[in-house]
């Protein structure tokens, strides 16, 4: 049985592992150094409160999260939240990832946010199907947005408005 809940500092070990799959598939993110537990329950602690951590758990075992975080600091952004969402190698393609973003933007609009925000790698093709099936509109190409293992790379920038933005 799959459930969805808020993430905990116990969660970290979990999502560090997670995340470093993800970091080492080179389909998902610019970062290229793993994350310890410590780093993670660190991220956790920090945002407690205004932005939102989710796992999904099968059977007890973390398979997925999705977080949010601050997009800029101006208070006209306040609203609006950067997101990732990661699913584990084994559990990919089986609606964990959908249970994360449905379960995360439930949780900033609770928060009073009014945008999440993120970008995508192109050929990313997995990821672009989720977050469209779950309400984001591609709205546009960053051209060479950073190099990762020395290469260019394009993102693919994602967008949704909820609560009162989203009337």
């Amino acid at each position: 049985m799959t459930s969805t809940r808020s993430a905990t500092e116990a969660d970290a070990a979990a999502i560090a592992r997670i995340y470093n799959e993800g970091i080492a598939d080179r389909l998902a993110t610019f970062e290229t150094e793993p994350r310890s537990p410590d780093d993670i329950a660190h991220i956790l602690k920090e945002r407690t409160g205004r932005w939102p951590t989710v796992v999904v758990e099968r059977d007890g075992t973390v398979i997925a999260w999705a977080g949010a975080s601050e997009y800029r600091r101006r208070p006209c952004y306040a609203g609006v939240a950067e997101f990732s969402v990661y699913v584990s190698r084994a559990d990919r393609g089986a609606g964990a990832g959908r249970a994360a973003m449905e379960a995360l933007v439930a949780a900033c609009e609770q928060r009073g946010l009014y945008k999440l925000v993120s970008r995508v790698f192109p050929e990313n093709e997995a990821s672009r199907k989720l977050l469209a099936r779950v309400g984001f509109r591609e709205v546009g190409t960053y051209r060479r947005h950073a190099k990762l293992d020395g290469e260019w790379r394009d993102t693919v920038i994602v967008e949704r408005l909820v609560g009162e933005a989203a009337d």
